[in-house]
């Protein structure tokens, strides 16, 4: 996962003729939850932007996992200037998970899985310096997931899915501030 995302900052980097961002989400920050991205320059008013979003968390509360790893590309559109004012922007992207859905918080089951999002963010950039900006940002959309369900505190499943059960539902799903630095 840390090649992909390096190989994605050095083929960005090398391949944009204008301004590149380096990104990293001070808000998910805060909670032990990292979101580092790259933006780029890709027309007039539009921008393409990848960012990576990962939870660690073996155990939240001493026995529920918040593992999460998310990928995100992202075409943006910019109402004023790029990286300048607010835009607008839609993405798809896989995740994999090892979790507790909010409909189970009081039980002792959790779910592993894969899925993918569809999604729309909102956002506004606020020019901090020539190198420095900060981008504000929600976004959310469609998540379908893929996965297996099982005990907390004992082996076996408690789904009776045979291959993989499966949950789509609208949800917010990104934010924060992102710390914005042009290469």
């Amino acid at each position: 996962m840390k090649k992909i995302f390096l190989l994605a900052i050095i083929f960005f980097s090398i391949q944009s003729q204008s301004q590149t961002f380096i990104k990293f989400n001070g808000a998910t920050a805060l909670l032990a939850v990292p979101n580092v991205g790259i933006e780029t320059s890709i027309g007039e008013k539009t921008t393409f932007s990848f960012d990576v979003m990962a939870s660690f968390w073996k155990s939240f509360n001493g026995h529920t996992p918040m593992e999460f790893y998310t990928f995100t590309p992202e075409i943006r559109y910019h109402f004023k200037e790029k990286y300048d004012g607010f835009y607008i922007g839609g993405h798809a992207g896989p995740d994999i998970y090892r979790i507790q859905k909010w409909t189970y918080w009081d039980s002792n089951y959790y779910e592993h899985g894969f899925g993918y999002r569809l999604g729309a963010t909102v956002g506004y950039n606020i020019k901090l310096s020539d190198k420095f900006l900060l981008d504000v940002f929600v976004g959310g959309g469609w998540h379908q997931g893929f996965y297996h369900g099982y005990y907390n505190d004992s082996p076996g499943r408690y789904d009776k899915a045979k291959d993989w059960n499966k949950s789509g539902e609208w949800l917010p799903y990104r934010g924060g501030v992102m710390i914005s630095y042009k290469l």
